[in-house]
């Protein structure tokens, strides 16, 4: 009980600041979203088909996977880097008796908080406009990757906040990894028609294995059961890299 108490406890104090601004956070976090279902899904995507399905279908489970990474990470990370960095409380929070597994999933809880709201209002959007989705028996599941995804991207967030050495470096790491990746893993094409080499270097993106996880729910297609382990370990090599810096951290 003491763990979750202590995870609950750093968990609230960042809840508190996202009751303050909740319709702004979803209003920011949805103008990239929408703008991408505009210009792919009804722009360039009209009329085109992919793997049996209107483009239209195909695009929007993708873009839901990239809210919940984009959202997710950004809940996470943002406020964390800033906490450390410039208001400089993150070092009370080392102080107090708290261990360092409460710390990170504390701190990873809300931008799964900020991930699923983001993505619950695109998932509304979604069932409004793809008949395909819409009609899918595996929308349960779909809710489960989608969860499990804002997880694995709340934990690389945490991550990355607590690597980076100044406000410069967490955008830089967002160019660098988090920009291409919204990208180059199958969210607006199909891996199919990439060459095999670039398919197997993208498989090593958690994107990619959200993105066919919650396309498949959500098109009734076979679910890969490969790519929700691959998720599953990629959240846990985020979280035990988390712990491990935090560690170092306190020392």
């Amino acid at each position: 009980m003491s763990l979750f108490s202590d995870i609950y406890a750093v968990f609230w104090a960042d809840l508190r600041v996202l009751r303050r601004r909740a319709l702004r956070t979803l209003a920011t976090s949805l103008v990239n979203p929408v703008l991408y279902l505009l210009a792919f899904g009804y722009g360039l995507g009209r009329g085109i088909s992919f793997e049996g399905y209107s483009y239209l279908d195909f695009v929007v489970p993708g873009i839901i996977a990239l809210t919940a990474m984009t959202s997710s990470f950004s809940g996470a990370g943002s406020k964390l880097h800033v906490d450390r960095l410039f208001y400089k409380c993150f070092d009370e929070l080392l102080m107090a008796p708290i261990g360092t597994l409460s710390i990170v999933f504390g701190k990873s809880l809300i931008g799964v908080v900020h991930g699923l709201i983001s993505s619950f209002a695109l998932v509304a959007v979604g069932l409004s406009v793809s008949p395909s989705f819409r009609a899918s028996p595996l929308l349960p599941l779909f809710m489960a990757v989608l969860i499990i995804s804002c997880f694995v991207f709340s934990f690389l967030g945490v991550l990355a906040a607590l690597l980076v050495r100044s406000h410069q470096d967490m955008g830089s790491f967002s160019a660098f990894v988090i920009v291409p990746m919204s990208f180059l893993s199958g969210t607006f094409f199909s891996l199919e028609s990439t060459p095999e080499a670039l398919k197997m270097a993208l498989y090593l993106l958690p994107l990619t294995h959200s993105s066919q996880c919650l396309r498949a729910a959500a098109l009734n297609q076979p679910f890969p059961l490969a790519s929700l382990i691959a998720l599953i370990c990629f959240g846990i090599i985020f979280l035990t890299a988390s712990i491990i810096v935090l560690r170092k951290t306190s020392v």
